[in-house]
């Protein structure tokens, strides 16, 4: 496997024209922006290029090297620094991507985001199960990807796929089962009223009895709702109820 695997052949952007050039002027700045007031690791996709034009300095995604040096790297950063398992789950999940963007109308392309997790080393070398998410950034005039902007985060799950595609203000998701190369679709989770207050007071660092105070209801009646909270999310705890639902904006 080589990492120019990871290039779809439904996406190779090779002329620019001057209406594709004139949508990045200046807009790098602001990705910089916000990438010192977030905790989660971001770079841009130059599929044009095929490298990456920005990589934030969050220690998440640079296996212990510095921002410039995964920068000049590109995709072989991948390459090196994924499992080779890992590697091969992201040339099928690429493919299987690009697949789906193909049959979506133009000029929806840009409210569609791919979320999947796989593993990667930290500085210490050992790996770690991340989050990783993509959406377009800039399209060509006939609709290809010429940048996406990525966001990387830890994983609330325990192992490497999940792959998901979401559309902006749909009610509705998309999932791939990596052995049939297949997308289905179901809805998504939305949480009650009564489940999004114990998230955001737990998220406070509050206890059960000091939840069932703040929303006048019993204790019991607090475990009832982490109970079927866990249920609905397929967690086990609310430390992983917590990060599910920040990481799906589910709060």
């Amino acid at each position: 496997m080589d990492f120019k695997d990871l290039f779809s052949s439904q996406n190779v952007v090779t002329n620019l024209s001057t209406t594709d050039l004139e949508q990045a002027n200046n807009y790098i700045e602001l990705v910089k922006a916000f990438a010192r007031i977030t905790y989660q690791s971001i770079y841009i996709i130059d599929y044009q290029r095929k490298a990456f034009e920005f990589v934030s300095d969050n220690p998440l995604f640079l296996a212990g090297l510095t921002s410039k040096q995964v920068r000049e790297m590109g995709y072989s950063f991948y390459q090196k620094y994924v499992p080779e398992a890992d590697f091969q789950m992201l040339i099928q999940i690429n493919n299987a991507g690009f697949d789906f963007y193909q049959k979506i109308p133009l000029k929806e392309r840009k409210l569609y985001v791919i979320s999947y997790d796989f593993q990667i080393q930290d500085a210490n070398k050992k790996y770690i199960l991340i989050n990783h998410k993509l959406t377009p950034c800039f399209l060509t005039e006939d609709g290809k990807i010429w940048k996406a902007i990525c966001i990387v985060s830890l994983s609330s799950n325990v192992s490497s796929g999940n792959v998901t595609i979401e559309k902006l203000h749909a009610d509705q998701l998309w999932e791939l089962d990596l052995q049939t190369d297949r997308w289905s679709a179901r809805r998504k989770i939305n949480l009650s009223e009564r489940e999004i207050e114990i998230l955001r007071y737990y998220h406070r660092g509050l206890t059960i009895h000091e939840t069932s105070e703040k929303i006048f209801v019993s204790i019991d009646t607090v475990k009832f709702h982490r109970r079927k909270l866990f249920e609905k999310l397929g967690v086990s705890n609310m430390n992983e109820a917590l990060h599910f639902a920040l990481n799906n904006r589910l709060l």
